[in-house]
């Protein structure tokens, strides 16, 4: 699927059920049954060798046509964005605005999705190990997850949670992931051992979001609208504080710079084992969100893996809206590219043609198609 030897997804559950101990993790989030598992099968083999990195060529030689436009894009935009590009195969950048720090909003799945696959390189977890989602565990925005709870909970594995979180951005699952982690600091603590750099990462979903609002959260928030109704009653002043707070300052904000160099990494295998590294990007190739972003404006032939993020709204201004990942052109060349906008009153559909315009910019393809999006699309 990538250049240097990534496999197609059928390949990476091929290489899991070899490192699982022979049970197939279940992406679709069912319990295995009990015929699926071996109890007396040999302790797992969990990690793969990882082929040297090969060093990135010393160069500045970047596309001047590339350089122009990004540069004319960035600043002809209302509002604070920033853009990079890192060709990984190559080794030049391009960027402008790379080194702000902007909300990531849902980008920040990524890191969570690390921190799980650098677990399982470690031996501390499996993909196929069982994990019960209860009405405990349900956020807020984007869980399509929460109308499985019921009862005494939802059954599911390690990858069916990492599943719906790169590819459907669902808030309940990365958050479950996040707990099973060991939380915010685990996250924090992998993003500082392999020095990524200018990203931070905030509290989880749940306080990060009830904070941008000018809440207090509650769990009962959690249920049917009832963190939207709690933020409807809010005054105003209250509320735009709250956003003008997490804008100065937000909590996952991240530079774009830093976030292309760690997904360069991420395909270079300078993150995680070979095969975690497959699992990464082969899930964020499967994503089903932000189709009127940086997909939108590929050309036949190119492929994507990414992640997008999108941030709450309030009077026409927007906190964070991104687009995240791993472009890989038709002869195999890989470009890490992240477009973020951390502060606008632009609406969405220009949102959405910066985004397209930039990803344009480098493959050749066209912007400014006309695809529909949900508001959840982050």
């Amino acid at each position: 699927m990538r250049n240097g030897g990534l496999l197609g997804l059928a390949g990476v559950l091929a290489l899991v059920v070899a490192c699982s101990g022979g049970v197939v993790p279940n992406p679709g989030g069912r319990a295995p049954l009990a015929a699926e598992t071996q109890t007396d099968a040999p302790g797992p083999i969990v990690s793969m060798p990882v082929p040297v990195a090969r060093p990135l060529p010393a160069t500045n030689a970047a596309p001047a046509r590339l350089r122009a436009e990004v540069d004319r894009l960035i600043a002809g935009f209302p509002g604070k964005a920033g853009a990079a590009i890192r060709a990984v195969d190559d080794g030049w950048t391009v960027q402008r605005g790379g080194a702000l720090s902007m909300p990531q909003q849902s980008v920040s799945k990524l890191w969570v999705a690390l921190t799980v696959l650098s677990q399982r390189d470690a031996g501390k977890l499996r993909l196929d190990d069982p994990v019960l989602v209860t009405t405990n565990d349900l956020t807020l925005f984007h869980q399509p997850i929460a109308s499985l709870v019921r009862g005494e909970g939802y059954q599911t594995t390690v990858m069916g949670l990492l599943t719906r979180a790169l590819t459907q951005s669902d808030n309940t699952a990365n958050d479950r992931l996040l707990t099973l982690v060991g939380g915010p600091s685990a996250v924090r603590a992998f993003i500082a051992e392999h020095q990524l750099g200018a990203i931070r990462f905030g509290p989880g979903e749940r306080l990060l979001q009830s904070g941008t609002a000018g809440l207090t959260w509650n769990q009962s928030m959690a249920m049917g609208r009832g963190f939207e109704a709690a933020r409807a009653r809010l005054s105003p002043q209250v509320r735009a504080a709250a956003m003008q707070r997490y804008i100065d300052n937000p909590p996952d904000g991240a530079a774009p710079l830093a976030i292309a160099d760690a997904l360069a990494r991420l395909a270079r295998g300078d993150l995680l084992s070979e095969t975690s590294t497959r699992v990464m990007l082969d899930t964020m190739g499967a994503s089903i969100t932000g189709r009127a972003r940086l997909r939108a404006a590929l050309p036949a032939g190119w492929k994507i893996a990414h992640k997008t993020g999108t941030g709450q709204e309030l009077a026409g201004r927007n906190a964070g809206f991104n687009d995240v990942g791993l472009l890989t052109a038709p002869d195999g060349k890989r470009y890490a590219v992240a477009v973020m906008i951390g502060d606008t009153r632009a609406p969405m559909r220009e949102r959405q043609q910066l985004i397209q315009n930039v990803a344009a910019a480098l493959t050749g393809g066209r912007a400014g198609a006309s695809v529909g999006e949900d508001a959840s699309d982050g």
